[in-house]
């Protein structure tokens, strides 16, 4: 195919790999660890994965079971998660997933799911801890005449997933506006120890990279080119819980400042996904805390609007999580936000070093929280998984602030969000900070575990289940063998079972 110069492809070397997804897949073998890239929707192969799906079907057809073990940034999209694990094409999903066809496959113990810290990934890769990477599937928004590749809508694993692998594929995609270049950040300094060095970033503005991805062409296996839309989740309008949770936060912040224990332009945020977080952001919209900054891990709707306004002065993450109107917005005013906006590698995003010492500010969600400060994040009833701890642990263990936020209730009230004990633990009450619902604040910060509980009760659970968290945690301080941690084992337990046995609560 000859080189397609009025394409995003200025190296006519990269542009003579040019074909078709069905002949790009030819490349993925069965029994191949493939790396895609993609993070919360955004910068994920389009069209190879189908065909890939297309494979898979024509060798059932033929008797013979074809798959592949998924390695990825973070979540992806239908079209990729969800249809390869339609056809049980995926032996392995790492490092986190959304979708609700895999979420189904991996509780009926039909796919094997490793659910691991973000920032975890990259190295461990490099130690070959998950097996050799053979193919590297990457969306990119053009190639340089040099032949540097030009990130897409997020950078993820993508930088390592291109070095390690044997063969790359790369879908070039025009609907990502060209002005993407000249966004990212890509770090080439990571070294495994002995030889790991110091990160140097200490604003969130600062750059210590450069703008692309280095990949040697003849690693190119094919090239193929797309027009289409990252995966754009709508956000429900702001409900009252929301409200009052980013209410409750907003004037948590505001106690901080005035008691002088954070800046008035607070420290940079790092926030979580979702109609919550999208409160608290336009919360801070407008507020007296100014110019903030953000060191996160994805881009939302709320950061480009404090962007916009002014509010915000400068956003670094690894991703765009955008709603429709978000994407537009971002097309249309992209000159505007191009140099406010830094794209990085999800290790570096995600850095335990450069969190602690940039002192983030850490809002992430909960599915439930016990009394002592406990937090699950990724399990319902303790076995069936949701989706994954993502980044949140990385934010929570090294922020300056670790807080998590949560309505009180769930299934319309049928539950508790505020649990005698968590049927599964991914924040231990060690890097829990701070649990904030619609009914109020609970400051953990330097109580013993008896004052935590009694401040989770008082100040977070819903008034229904107030009384019977109170009767727990006071039988429990009267009566069990330690007086530390008090607890009644088979009740605690048993809390959780009677929703099940009582219908009340659906395994996803």
């Amino acid at each position: 195919m000859p080189p397609i110069h009025e394409s995003r492809i200025e190296n006519d070397v990269v542009a003579s790999r040019v074909m078709t997804a069905d002949e790009a897949a030819e490349f993925i073998r069965p029994g191949d660890n493939v790396g895609m890239s993609g993070f919360t929707g955004a910068g994920y192969p389009k069209e190879v994965p189908g065909a890939l799906v297309r494979r898979v079907e024509d060798a059932a057809k033929q008797g013979e079971r074809f798959a592949v073990s998924v390695w990825t940034g973070a979540s992806t999209a239908p079209e990729l998660d969800g249809a390869l694990a339609a056809v049980d094409a995926i032996d392995m999903r790492m490092p986190y997933q959304s979708d609700p066809v895999s979420r189904a496959k991996i509780n009926a113990g039909l796919l094997d799911y490793l659910d691991m810290h973000l920032s975890h990934v990259a190295q461990m890769v490099w130690e070959g801890a998950f097996g050799h990477l053979d193919v590297a599937v990457i969306e990119i928004a053009g190639v340089t005449a040099d032949g540097e590749l030009i990130p897409s809508s997020s950078v993820g694993n993508n930088k390592t997933w291109i070095d390690v692998a044997d063969r790359v594929i790369l879908e070039v995609n025009s609907w990502q506006p060209a002005a993407l270049e000249g966004m990212h950040d890509i770090y080439y300094g990571t070294a495994l120890p002995p030889n790991r060095k110091p990160i140097q970033i200490i604003r969130p503005s600062d750059r210590i990279g450069v703008p692309y991805f280095h990949c040697p062409t003849e690693k190119i296996v094919a090239v193929v080119e797309t027009n289409s839309p990252d995966r754009n989740t709508a956000f429900k309008p702001v409900d009252d819980n929301s409200q009052r949770i980013a209410e409750n936060l907003l004037e948590f912040l505001a106690f901080e400042v005035k008691g002088g224990r954070l800046p008035a332009s607070l420290l940079p945020l790092q926030s979580g996904v979702g109609n919550i977080a999208n409160a608290v952001l336009r919360g801070l919209d407008g507020g007296p805390f100014r110019p903030l900054t953000a060191y996160t891990e994805v881009i939302q709707d709320g950061m480009l609007a404090l962007l916009k306004s002014g509010t915000m002065d400068t956003i670094s993450a690894t991703a765009f999580s955008l709603s429709e109107e978000g994407a537009a917005d971002l097309h249309a005013n992209i000159a505007q936000y191009r140099d406010r906006i830094i794209l990085r590698p999800q290790e570096i995003s995600n850095h335990p070093e450069v969190i602690r010492r940039l002192g983030c500010l850490a809002m992430n969600g909960a599915i439930e929280a016990d009394i002592y400060g406990n937090v699950n994040s990724t399990h319902v009833m303790g076995s069936s998984i949701m989706n994954g701890i993502g980044g949140s642990g990385d934010f929570a263990r090294n922020a300056y602030v670790a807080m998590f936020l949560t309505p009180s209730t769930a299934k319309n009230g049928a539950i508790s969000s505020i649990v005698p004990m968590v049927s599964h633990v991914d924040h231990t009450e060690h890097d829990v900070h701070v649990i904030i619902t619609e009914q109020g604040v609970a400051d953990l910060r330097g109580l013993a575990p008896r004052r935590r509980a009694q401040k989770i009760i008082d100040n977070c659970a819903h008034p229904d289940y107030q009384p019977m968290l109170q009767d727990y945690f006071d039988r429990a301080s009267a009566t069990a063998p330690g007086k530390h941690t008090p607890h009644l084992i088979d009740e605690s337990l048993s809390w959780h079972a009677r929703f099940l046995r009582e219908g009340t609560m659906k395994l996803s």
